[in-house]
């Protein structure tokens, strides 16, 4: 990740010589930067044209072996409905259930009811010992870890076949609600306790997760989500050193989840990239490295109201990049979102469309399909550079939970969302369907009746919270 690492991806050679002449000629004059060359919200360079990447290391999934997770959202607040949907997602190919409960940050106004009843009537029937059990991110994922591990205790589970994740994650939550049930200093001491009870039960699965969705959708670009995460995931590391637990054994206990848009090569590069990141924390650790377990999920903010079908070319490509980025699990987010709480035929497309790419595409069955392309190795490395540097930045903040109470990280994301906003209004970007190419009349949008949840407003700690927010809706092309 040193300043050499896009010469190193991309050398100069008389080929390249060859095509820089024919290239000058073709533009006539007009200028290389201005007509090839573009940029990410980072300001990271991306050429026209890469060599291939020389010297570069394949980066795959936990287990390569296996196609990713197809994860299916449960966030009906109807419990009825959602035990349902749950099983018929199982019944169809899905591999994997994300529970989503109300005042998660990542709910978008809706949720399961926060009750053990709720999530034990919607994992009632389903075979857990083949399908991955996520919980989102939660302002109670406490309570509800132990909900969860009391239900597998009746249930009579074997840990062993078991693929848990309990979602839980401070950072998310004091940034997405803006409030934590406790103090920071109260959080940090009483933190270990918990892990170490968890460590006493032998649960498997991910404990704590290093959540971005929640910087994404309000905004951050790719490096400040993947900062962010890093300054978590440490953090995590720091409290399992309270809790007295090897970090060896610790690290393969945390997980991430981030979101994956439109743009497929920086998408690809942005799973690559955290996979890569985090080997980077453990070697700093002293740690042996243990495969990063990635969730994605395709974004929020991309979303549109208007034309809502050109959303599933959104998700699709997005999952797409998630999937030959190397992501374990993969969600994708229906396409009437933007309306409210999806209906059955948009979750069917969701589902469908990951089934397609694993079954009959066969996009697992190479691993890494970006290694050694100029191109993704590029992004790859250079995504590393800028988010180890918004990394750095967090820490000298004194931590993320710090930092996050002190609105550097909301002043950062929010200043990033108002550059892209400007983009779209002046017309140097374009949403296909909403600023470009808009339908003259809009048809209906099935969507569920379900009220909207209100947002959680108990807290001690408090920060300004960073809401998700549609690139549409920022730009006022929305409601």
């Amino acid at each position: 990740m040193g300043a050499g690492a896009l010469k190193e991806v991309e050398p100069t050679n008389v080929e390249r010589q060859r095509w820089l002449a024919l290239t000058e000629k073709a533009l006539a004059g007009a200028s290389f930067e201005e007509k090839l060359v573009s940029h990410t919200d980072d300001q990271i360079r991306i050429e026209p044209l890469y060599d291939r990447a020389a010297g570069a290391e394949p980066l795959v999934r936990a287990n390569p072996k296996l196609p990713w997770i197809v994860s299916q959202r449960i966030d009906d607040p109807d419990i009825g409905r959602a035990k349902a949907q749950a099983l018929d997602d199982v019944a169809q190919g899905a591999t994997g259930l994300s529970l989503v409960f109300e005042g998660a940050p990542n709910a978008f106004g809706y949720g399961l009811p926060r009750t053990a009843q709720a999530l034990e009537t919607v994992l009632d029937g389903v075979p857990l010992n083949r399908t991955q059990i996520r919980i989102d991110a939660h302002p109670w994922s406490r309570a509800v870890a132990d909900w969860l591990v009391a239900f597998l205790s009746k249930r009579r589970s074997d840990p062993a076949k078991l693929n848990l994740s309990f979602g839980i994650d401070p950072a998310a939550i004091f940034a997405g609600t803006g409030r934590l049930r406790m103090s920071i200093e109260a959080l940090q001491a009483s933190m270990p306790q918990s892990l170490a009870h968890f460590f006493s039960l032998g649960v498997p699965g991910v404990l704590l997760e290093a959540d971005g969705r929640v910087f994404h959708n309000a905004g951050a670009t790719e490096a400040q989500e993947l900062g962010t995460m890093l300054a978590s995931a440490v953090s995590y590391l720091r409290m399992f050193e309270d809790a007295r637990q090897p970090l060896v054994y610790a690290a393969p206990h945390i997980g991430f989840a981030l979101s994956v848009d439109q743009d497929q090569f920086l998408s690809m590069a942005k799973v690559r990239a955290l996979r890569r990141l985090w080997a980077r924390i453990q070697e700093t650790c002293s740690i042996p490295a243990s495969t990063a377990n990635i969730h994605a999920e395709t974004s929020f903010r991309m979303m549109t109201a208007a034309d809502p079908e050109t959303n599933i070319l959104r998700t699709t490509i997005a999952s797409f990049a998630a999937a030959a980025g190397g992501a374990d699990s993969i969600s994708i987010l229906p396409h009437t979102i933007a309306h409210g709480l999806p209906a059955g035929f948009a979750r069917r497309v969701a589902r469908n469309a990951q089934l397609v790419m694993a079954n009959e595409s066969h996009i697992d069955h190479v691993a890494d399909p970006a290694f050694g392309s100029g191109a993704v190795e590029a992004l790859t490395l250079s995504l590393c550079e800028a988010a180890w540097q918004e990394f750095q930045r967090i820490e000298a903040e004194g931590g993320v939970l710090a930092s996050l109470q002190q609105g550097h990280i909301q002043s950062r994301v929010k200043a990033a969302s108002q550059r892209r906003a400007e983009a779209y209004r002046s017309g140097e970007r374009a949403i296909i369907g909403t600023t470009l190419y808009p339908l003259k009349g809009e048809a209906p949008v099935e969507t569920l009746a379900a009220e909207r949840r209100p947002p959680f407003t108990e807290g001690v700690a408090v920060c300004e919270a960073l809401f998700p927010v549609r690139i549409d809706q920022s730009i006022g092309a929305a409601p």
